[in-house]
């Protein structure tokens, strides 16, 4: 399980250059997020982009405890998998991704304190004050 609050990020991030991997901070000049931190937060971004090293920077974003608490998108992303794999492998941080619709992704609301179950089978995203939102594979 992962919780935090929701950063959601309205374009895609490339954690390689994007993101300061001392600190966590969005640093790329021309995304319109530049400045947030991604430490602890339930990271909710339509996707991903840029260089196959995003999953090099996710796994440096584990080691020095500044990663994501959780990944939700709307694209699958073998690259930030392979991060995640990784990170939970060399230091035992699990970072759960879960894959949602466009239609699911424009309800979610930036800000929000919430809690990611990702199983085999099923997911579950829930947020206080909102019906949960069940994910099934």
């Amino acid at each position: 399980m992962a919780s935090g609050t929701l950063l959601k990020l309205s374009d895609p991030l490339s954690l390689w250059g994007g993101v300061d991997l001392h600190t966590g901070r969005i640093v790329d000049a021309s995304h319109p997020q530049r400045g947030a931190i991604l430490a602890d937060q339930l990271l909710a971004m339509p996707g991903s982009r840029g260089s196959s090293s995003s999953s090099s920077a996710l796994v440096e974003l584990a080691r020095a405890k500044r990663a994501p608490a959780g990944v939700i998108t709307t694209r699958a992303d073998p690259i930030l998998t392979i991060g995640a794999l990784v990170a939970d492998d060399l230091y035992g941080t699990i970072i759960p991704i879960l894959i949602i619709s466009e239609d699911d992704f424009a309800s979610l609301t930036c800000g929000a304190t919430g809690h990611l179950w990702c199983e085999t089978d099923r997911s579950v995203l829930t947020f206080p004050g909102h019906e949960p939102m069940r994910f099934y594979s």
